[in-house]
């Protein structure tokens, strides 16, 4: 078994309003940040797996983010997936 890093980004679909980002972008133009747009907050997660494989690494990886650490139905992820 070999041990793997995952790094999995997570934000909302573009499709879903980012209340967050938009309330975060709005101070930032009250602060004087007025050339600073498109603001999106996610979230970050590390996590290690041991797999036999780096594929089945990040199948195990993809399906824990489908089923618990990211929500499908309003989140997209990105896994990046290394050697440890």
């Amino acid at each position: 078994m070999t041990t793997y890093r995952a790094a999995i980004r997570i934000q909302l679909r573009k499709q879903i309003l980012d209340v967050q980002g938009k309330t975060v972008e709005q101070a930032l133009h009250s602060l004087s940040f007025g050339n600073i747009s498109d603001v999106h907050i996610g979230k970050y997660v590390e996590l290690s797996v041991s797999a036999a494989s780096k594929d089945a690494a990040l199948e195990q990886v993809k399906e824990a983010c489908t089923k618990l650490i990211a929500n499908p139905i309003m989140e997209d992820f990105h896994i990046d997936l290394q050697e440890a």
